[in-house]
């Protein structure tokens, strides 16, 4: 299976929840199948069959969350110093069409958060933004008009 990029913060945040659901989460669920299951008649208990569904829906998570754990390749940004455009990359950027200035991080898929503009590499404008220089163009495909960015800085935190 393919590594996927990661920062320590990110990668911590994965475990955090894994823990979480592991030791909090989980007891609480059998706790709840054990009392529901208490009640009689399974056929027709709803805090049964919620809580049953919630086993499944945990156990799923936990199971993803440690194959993202397992294959996560950890990079700390803060020890990148390059000139182009690369994972963990703060980017402040001009929509030329527009003349509005923006400024995006570029991590992994699970990092991602609008409101901090953080963005997925794997997205199309950070597809587009990996490997660029300052002063070069950034072309998006978007499904209402083709954005070109000009990149204005780069850093690395």
């Amino acid at each position: 299976m393919q590594k996927f990029p990661i920062t320590p913060a990110g990668l911590q945040k994965l475990k955090d929840e894994l823990n979480r659901l592991i030791k909090v989460e989980r007891p609480d669920n059998i706790k709840a199948i054990s009392e529901a299951r208490a009640h009689g008649d399974l056929s027709e208990n709803a805090e049964y069959h919620a809580a049953k569904e919630k086993q499944s829906f945990l156990g799923g998570r936990i199971q993803e969350l440690q194959s993202k754990i397992a294959l996560a390749e950890v990079i700390d940004p803060s020890k990148i110093s390059l000139n182009k455009v690369a994972f963990g990359a703060k980017v402040k950027v001009l929509d030329i069409e527009t003349d509005v200035e923006y400024e995006f991080i570029l991590l992994g898929p699970d990092e991602t958060n609008i409101k901090e503009h953080k963005i997925s590499i794997s997205s199309p404008v950070g597809r587009a933004l990996i490997g660029k220089e300052v002063g070069e163009i950034a072309v998006v495909k978007a499904p209402a008009r083709t954005i070109e960015y000009e990149i204005l800085e780069i850093s690395f935190e």
